[in-house]
């Protein structure tokens, strides 16, 4: 992945605390643990293990979306499973996120620069 932010040395693959759910009483862990990397280097979250996102995943992926903005630095994710990326497409997040991959399985995501 080709890098255009200045602070970000390099992306870094981390998984949820919870590997099958990011839903409410389970995002803080995701936000304390990636957002405190996010000010130094880029993130590229692997959600292939995550079968199911509410309202409280969505917002914290959001949060972490604008923690790198305001740091300079990348916030993508990758590999997110069919229901996720569906939900994620239905509230209009895959564009920013992550985009699919003609060239890979249909049920992958690979990242994009955000």
């Amino acid at each position: 992945m080709t890098n255009n932010f200045p602070h970000a040395e390099k992306a870094i693959v981390m998984t949820p605390c919870e590997p099958h759910e990011l839903v409410r009483g389970q995002e803080q862990c995701l936000l304390e643990r990636v957002g405190a990397v996010l000010d130094r280097q880029s993130v590229t979250l692997d959600l292939r293990n995550v079968t199911r996102i509410d309202a409280a995943g969505i917002a914290a992926l959001i949060a972490l979306y604008r923690l790198a903005q305001k740091a300079g630095t990348q916030f993508v994710i990758t590999h997110a499973a069919p229901r996720v990326a569906g939900i994620l497409a239905l509230v209009g997040l895959d564009g920013i996120l992550f985009h699919h991959d003609p060239d890979a399985d249909q049920s992958r995501c690979n990242p994009v620069a955000a």
